[in-house]
């Protein structure tokens, strides 16, 4: 068995204790996630993500413990697992973050569809225009693609300015049901982006983000195995073993003669 050189085995501990760093910051944040979201009635529609993640998060967690305890006992079949399993985790997520990137306009095509379907607002079921009032507060926007125009008369307090908003405002309309119980004429601020433009765009952005992070660290896990694959050729290395020279004199005790032949060797 062949020596591992040195900085080679540091770079790839290094790695590998990076990538576990991650897995268990990702393992944290994975769990915050599920306990926050345990008591809302949308956990079910988000089990099926969170299970991803804890597989991408314990699996190379797992598989950097054996890696280091391979690289450092020189455990080949230590080494060959890991290499194994980085390779088939970084090949995978290479292909479903390049397929992801192509449903990225896609899914922003469906909601859009579906954010115009709720228009007019007038026939609009209670439930929806709930959900439009708390996007509104939330997200500090108003109406759907055309702002407080898409509410007509019956502008809603959701739309109402906060203390510290974060997109601008503009004066309600004085025809508006928000100046019906107004006993001066103290302007009445309300949020002047629409709320459709504003997730479209976050939900393109966040899903590109997401995808450019997953990417990342798929490169760090190729990397990695690429690392590992070089240490397990190192090991699997023969070492040069000095040639054996035959004298005579060797025989008869006369070292010295057979030194001198060996250096001409």
């Amino acid at each position: 068995m062949g020596k591992v050189n040195v900085c080679l085995k540091r770079s790839y501990i290094i790695v590998t204790s990076l990538i576990a760093i991650i897995s268990a910051l990702l393992l944290a944040l994975t769990l915050f996630g599920h306990g926050y979201h345990y008591e809302h009635d949308e956990i079910e529609n988000m089990l099926v993500g969170i299970r991803v993640m804890y597989f991408f998060s314990i699996f190379p967690l797992f598989l950097t413990i054996m890696g280091v305890y391979g690289a450092c006992a020189e455990k080949q079949w230590a080494l060959i697992v890991f290499a194994v399993g980085m390779i088939l985790s970084s090949l995978f997520v290479f292909a479903s973050s390049i397929r992801a990137l192509t449903f990225v306009p896609l899914v922003t095509k469906e909601m859009k569809k579906q954010y115009l379907e709720m228009l007019p607002l007038a026939n609009a079921s209670d439930s929806i225009l709930d959900n439009l009032k708390e996007t509104e507060t939330e997200w500090h926007c108003c109406g759907v693609f055309q702002g407080y125009l898409d509410w007509g008369y019956n502008i809603p307090e959701s739309c109402l300015c906060a203390e510290e908003p974060v997109n601008p405002c503009v004066e309600a309309p004085r025809n508006s049901s928000l100046f019906e119980h107004s006993v001066d004429d103290t302007p009445i601020m309300i949020y002047k982006e629409p709320c459709a433009p504003l997730i479209i765009q976050m939900v393109g952005i966040t899903g590109k983000i997401t995808m450019v992070i997953a990417l990342g660290l798929a490169l760090l896990w190729a990397l990695s195995a690429a690392l590992c694959i070089a240490i397990l050729c190192q090991l699997n290395r023969k070492e040069d073993v000095p040639a054996v020279v035959y004298s005579a004199e060797a025989k008869a005790g006369n070292y010295s003669a057979l030194a001198d032949s060996a250096e001409y060797t």
